[in-house]
């Protein structure tokens, strides 16, 4: 299937029925690190069913799948994943019937050989009232599939990091079955599980993923700037930079202005920024 941009722009995907339990939103927050410490009573809440909480980028996985990249014509095998962007409409709830909206809200291409980014959005609304419950766009970069006539510009600016020392520093260890226990949310891509394909990808071993490392920056919030109370969190942007194997340590750095907290994480044992461009945008 060859690639064009009028193509792409038609990609949409309406009316996506899914249902996720507590069990779903439990096995989410543990699977970015949540009840380390089974007696740790801040984070109990996030992985008990008694008074359950929901993390804000649970967001992400409750309505797994890109079916209108899937009809896009795309080498996958040269697809990464550039950005993730949320907004919260409304805190989600512990478990639910959901509805899902998803198109292709535009393409950059960066000519032959150097690839295209395409963006995406997904509208998740609560089945029966109709009520939206947040926004997801994402970006992702087809090194495979530049060159296909749509225009070279419109690339979403990056947020910019404060140059001031960071207001609050976090860490978060991640576990060496950390990409095991994740993917069982709905990412089964066989790079985050199977040595003898991330091999194949380049890697020396399987490696976490991104979406993991997305949810681990936005426990850090919560635990420090947020202390805990997930309603606060009214949006959460990054730009993935660099992956992160299972088992090193999460560094995430903050700067809080007013509603805004600017963030990036970075890898302890190798002192690589795995996440930047970081913004978490506060309800108040």
């Amino acid at each position: 299937m060859t690639v064009t941009y009028d193509g792409l722009m038609s990609l949409k995907s309406e009316g996506d029925e899914f249902t996720y339990t507590d069990r779903e939103t439990m096995l989410y927050a543990l699977g970015v690190g949540f009840g380390r410490d089974p007696m740790n009573e801040a984070e109990l809440p996030f992985v008990y069913e008694n008074g359950l909480k929901t993390v804000p980028t649970l967001a992400t996985v409750i309505a797994w799948g890109q079916r209108t990249i899937g009809q896009s014509g795309i080498n996958y095998l040269m697809v990464v994943h550039g950005e993730q962007r949320l907004t919260v409409h409304k805190p989600l709830p512990a478990s639910a019937t959901i509805v899902a909206d998803e198109r292709v809200s535009g393409a950059v291409d960066k000519g032959a050989g150097k690839g295209a980014l395409i963006f995406t959005e997904k509208v998740i609304r609560l089945k029966g009232t109709n009520e939206k419950l947040c926004t997801l766009g994402g970006t992702i970069f087809a090194r495979g599939d530049g060159g296909f006539g749509g225009p070279s510009t419109g690339a979403i600016e990056p947020h910019p990091i404060p140059e001031r020392k960071a207001d609050v520093v976090h860490e978060a260890d991640t576990r060496a079955d950390q990409a095991l226990l994740y993917r069982l949310s709905g990412d089964r891509n066989p790079l985050h599980s199977d040595p003898k394909i991330a091999t194949m990808a380049g890697f020396p071993r399987p490696i976490l993923h991104g979406l993991c490392s997305y949810g681990t920056a936005c426990r850090s919030v919560l635990a420090t700037v947020c202390k805990y109370d997930h309603t606060l969190i009214a949006g959460f942007d990054v730009r993935f930079s660099s992956p992160v194997f299972p088992g090193e340590t999460i560094v995430t750095e903050m700067w809080k202005d007013g509603k805004v907290v600017s963030f990036r994480s970075k890898v302890k044992e190798r002192d690589v920024v795995v996440i930047n461009n970081g913004k978490c945008t506060l309800t108040h």
